[in-house]
């Protein structure tokens, strides 16, 4: 089988999609799919996204690069395209090239149908919407989401589609976190990692931090700045008298960031939407607890005791601070050793990629018989 996959970006600057969509090319590379994997930016090829050179599969996964034609050129024949991302461009040249070809086309909507994106950049996704998004949409072979909240996005557009769930995968580090529980520490961290963007919830974080103000706690708030947002949040930070315990430390990637997971008490995450939320996957997996919110869509934090959720609110957040803080080291170790379990049973990438070649089975067989548009 050959897949194209796709995604607006491999840098990790984009966030999620772009750790979440290569790991999935390079476990159905693993799995002995011929991948060739592409973004209109070039970053297939350049980005360090992808990683594991030692991996079986590595030589069927295929960096593309240059145009979309190019890249198809370059690959060769597709049996099925795998799109990530609504609204820009080359999501549409894909689906036309698609039905141009012949050949079915898969959407993963990441998120972008959320009530929230949707508000966001209103006016240009309703021209968009008109235009081509809904029509490419109803005439794709599939559309998958991973979350429940996600595919209900999807069925209330009356598509015509029932989005195929499939959750994204989580890696386990490759050490585990410290064993201590913190005792001989002077203070306590809580941490968020992600792009700075409104739709992250930052500000409701730092007021209900000014609000509870947990004694002995550090927030640190690690991610790429995004259109000029961290400086919004500096100003913010210092209106509500937060530098002595709140910092922004930019992006960080490699060891960097897993050093800031292994050293952290608490992960925060006070998202205002979230089609999955793959920083919660990898918290947990870093043995973290987690905080976030109604709008990220892990009931498995409360099913399995590893975290909480709490309305997307000064309030709720505040709430939900005072009682992770409130803990002993030891009962927050406990429920973090309680969500790396949850990650190493449930969210294995083999399993997701059997999943995804579950679906591009049926779709082809679909496909080839008359039963998908």
């Amino acid at each position: 089988m050959r897949i194209f996959l796709s995604s607006g970006s491999f840098d990790r600057s984009y966030g999620g999609p772009a750790y979440s969509v290569s790991r999935l090319g390079r476990a159905l590379a693993d799995a002995g799919v011929s991948v060739g994997l592409w973004a209109p930016d070039g970053s297939a090829v350049r980005s360090d996204v992808v990683r594991g050179s030692e991996h079986q599969g590595m030589d069927r996964l295929i960096r593309l690069e240059g145009s979309l034609q190019a890249a198809l050129e370059a690959f060769g024949n597709v049996d099925v395209f795998h799109d990530s991302g609504l609204w820009w461009s080359h999501n549409h040249a894909i689906s036309r090239h698609a039905r141009q070809s012949g050949t079915p086309v898969v959407v993963s909507t990441r998120g972008m149908l959320a009530p929230w994106a949707m508000r966001h950049k209103h006016w240009r996704k309703k021209v968009a919407w008109q235009l081509y998004q809904r029509r490419d949409l109803m005439h794709a072979a599939a559309i998958h989401a991973t979350s429940p909240e996600e595919a209900g996005h999807v069925a209330a557009l009356n598509l015509g589609h029932t989005a195929t769930l499939i959750p994204n995968g989580a890696d386990l580090p490759t050490e585990l976190p410290p064993t201590d529980t913190g005792d001989g520490r002077a203070r306590r961290t809580a941490v968020f990692l992600g792009r700075l963007h409104p739709v992250k919830g930052l500000p409701l974080a730092l007021e209900a931090w000014q609000r509870v103000r947990p004694d002995g706690w550090d927030f640190a708030i690690a991610g790429p700045d995004e259109d000029g947002y961290r400086a919004v949040l500096q100003d913010l930070i210092a209106k509500l008298a937060l530098d002595d315990c709140v910092r922004l430390t930019g992006a960080v990637d490699g060891d960097a960031k897993t050093d800031l997971l292994r050293r952290a008490d608490l992960f925060l995450l006070p998202s205002h939407s979230e089609s999955f939320g793959m920083v919660v996957a990898e918290a947990l997996a870093h043995s973290l607890p987690v905080l976030t919110t109604h709008a990220v869509p892990w009931p498995d934090l409360e099913r399995t005791d590893c975290g909480w959720r709490v309305p997307a609110s000064v309030s709720g957040l505040a709430d939900g601070l005072s009682a992770a803080t409130a803990l002993s080291d030891q009962e927050r170790a406990a429920m973090g050793d309680r969500g790396h379990d949850l990650i190493r049973t449930q969210y294995s990438w083999e399993s997701v990629a059997r999943r995804f070649l579950d679906l591009y089975s049926s779709v082809l067989t679909g496909f080839n018989t008359g039963k998908v548009a």
